[in-house]
């Protein structure tokens, strides 16, 4: 029994560092994002924001797509089970509505309010949690989705928010993270994560290139992809701010409690905003201080855990 337990407990803390590692590659994806976007002034006035979003969440997950086939016979093998389509459909969706209304809503919005917005996925994640499962959450999972909420909002100072499209957009892409971050928990335990994660990028490419077009209603909006400043940062959003964190994200995220793995995400604005300070993009002040929040928030929730192992996999390790 002590034997299982201690194989358990560190099992979780593997995760945990897993999925703290995607927070550092999906920190990296907001200056990605911000210099090919910096990059289509005349692209987004042309084909529109709609359109040019879907070219490059289409043209990022491509690339992740086109890079796992050829070394995974299981990535390969999914593409002929109804079961991991079925997967792959649900996390698929899940994940393009959240990026596209995220990237279409930041075009109107602050970054701080875009960030504190977003960051009610931790929030969300909690409340789902309760609805759709057994698991009732503790006082000190509660502190610690409040100090997650709290560090992530506040990390780019107060956020001024005044409701408008940019900001209902925000909060619906907050929702709809929140579903993936739930579904990755229950259907990562029944199917293969490197299958499953096969399919849903090909779900994200065929629904963002139909969102393109349909938003842009012509076909040469593919030429987005190529523009000059766009191409790098493409290639790094679908390398390793898709494949290798959707990937880490699947394979780690079904050993910890999904409320867990949403305030662990919610470090992704702490790097962020580091990044953009290192390349000039934006301003860091004393209010990245209230990142360490974030980090207090997940010593509280795996204090917590650590004396209740009830949420974990009966499975003893990563796949």
């Amino acid at each position: 029994m002590l034997e299982n337990r201690a194989t358990h407990m560190a099992t979780r803390r593997q995760a945990v560092v897993g999925l703290f590692f995607v927070t550092l590659l999906w920190g990296g994806t907001f200056v990605w994002m911000k210099q090919a976007m910096n990059s289509l002034d005349d692209e987004l006035d042309q084909y529109t924001t709609a359109g040019v979003v879907g070219v490059i969440v289409a043209s990022r997950f491509l690339i992740a797509f086109v890079a796992l086939l050829p070394f995974s016979s299981k990535a390969r093998g999914a593409l002929t089970s109804k079961e991991d389509w079925k997967g792959g459909l649900i996390l698929g969706s899940l994940m393009l509505a959240g990026f596209i209304l995220q990237m279409i809503g930041i075009d109107s919005v602050s970054p701080s309010v875009s960030a504190f917005l977003t960051s009610l996925y931790v929030v969300f994640t909690a409340i789902l949690s309760v609805k759709i499962s057994d698991r009732k959450p503790t006082r000190m999972m509660i502190v610690g989705v409040g100090l997650a909420t709290l560090g992530a909002g506040f990390i780019d100072g107060p956020p001024h928010i005044v409701w408008g499209t940019g900001e209902i957009l925000t909060v619906m892409c907050a929702f709809f993270f929140a579903l993936h971050i739930i579904y990755t928990d229950s259907i990562t335990k029944k199917l293969n994560p490197i299958a499953v994660t096969s399919t849903s990028f090909a779900v994200l490419v065929v629904g963002a290139a139909l969102i393109a077009l349909i938003a842009s209603r012509d076909f040469m909006v593919i030429e987005v992809a190529w523009q000059s400043g766009v191409v790098i940062p493409l290639i790094c959003l679908g390398l390793f701010g898709s494949l290798a964190c959707i990937l880490m994200l699947n394979a780690f995220q079904k050993y910890l409690n999904p409320t867990h793995a949403a305030i662990i995400y919610s470090f992704e604005p702490v790097w962020a905003t580091i990044y953009g300070w290192s390349v000039g993009l934006v301003e860091v002040s004393i209010w990245l201080a209230m990142g360490l929040l974030l980090l207090i928030g997940n010593i509280v929730v795996e204090l917590d855990e650590s004396d209740d192992s009830d949420h974990l996999s009966e499975e003893a390790g990563p796949e």
